[in-house]
């Protein structure tokens, strides 16, 4: 059935095209590796020519949000999460402003006794309480990480009312637990996924995956958030910007 596109005098018919296929590429009705109408079949289906079409397939290519393949057509792309480590921030914020619908699927919030390790981390005793969340984060319905997350038990018991399938956490520490975030320690590395990471990521087993070991300090240095995320090897990068320093010069 034809839809023909409203035609807005403040707006291209091709940019108004762009946002309805976005739209629909966001919401999954049309998932990652999906193979997307023909031009001819979307310019039916809008009641634009050709050329309007293909200006706004181009538009999508260029933004990443779609790849085409000569003589098959055109194909969602699966979304590559990015994150810039020249500043701290979330998961969802380095991909809503991109377009990208984030959703978080909660698989556990429970209180538990601190692995040794954590509560070294954490710089709590030995035998401390603290949250640990884990979540699968979606990006535009598509599993791009599995994260796992520990706080102390204080900033977990007021986290409990908090939406995180919508919030991130760094968002809520911030507007819900009334902290000033500063810095983050990170290590980077590769490992290979196992039955239940690649269950969770829909990858295969022994895949090679991102980790991420992130401890995340308030404005004080005071340590209070200490995650593992696991990255699809092909849904993620880290984007950062070193400025080479002038000879002679010192910090």
């Amino acid at each position: 059935m034809n839809q023909p596109i409203a035609r807005s005098a403040s707006k291209p018919l091709y940019n108004q095209i762009r946002d309805e296929l976005l739209q629909k590429i966001t919401n999954g009705t049309y998932p990652a590796n999906s193979q997307i109408p023909s031009e001819n079949e979307l310019g039916e289906l809008f009641q634009v020519s050709r050329i309007t079409v293909r200006q706004a397939l181009t538009q999508l290519q260029q933004e990443g949000f779609i790849f085409k393949v000569h003589g098959k057509g055109s194909f969602v792309s699966k979304p590559k999460a990015f994150q810039n480590v020249t500043h701290l921030q979330g998961f969802a914020e380095a991909l809503s402003t991109l377009g990208h619908e984030v959703i978080n699927d909660v698989r556990q919030f429970e209180f538990v006794t601190a692995p040794i390790h954590v509560a070294a981390k954490l710089q709590l005793p030995v035998g401390s309480t603290v949250t640990v969340i884990k979540r699968i984060r979606r990006v535009n319905q598509q599993p791009v990480s599995f994260e796992i997350t520990y706080l102390p038990e204080s900033l977990g018991r007021e986290l409990q009312q908090v939406n995180l399938v919508t919030t991130d956490i760094f968002l809520a520490l911030e507007d819900v637990c009334q902290i000033s975030l500063g810095h983050a320690d990170l290590t980077i590395d590769a490992v290979l996924a196992d039955a239940e990471l690649g269950d969770l990521l829909q990858v295969d087993s022994h895949a090679p995956i991102l980790r991420v070991e992130r401890l995340t300090h308030n404005s004080a240095g005071q340590p209070i958030d200490f995650e593992y995320l696991y990255f699809s090897g092909d849904a993620f990068q880290y984007r950062l910007r070193i400025d080479r320093q002038a000879p002679g010069s010192t910090h």
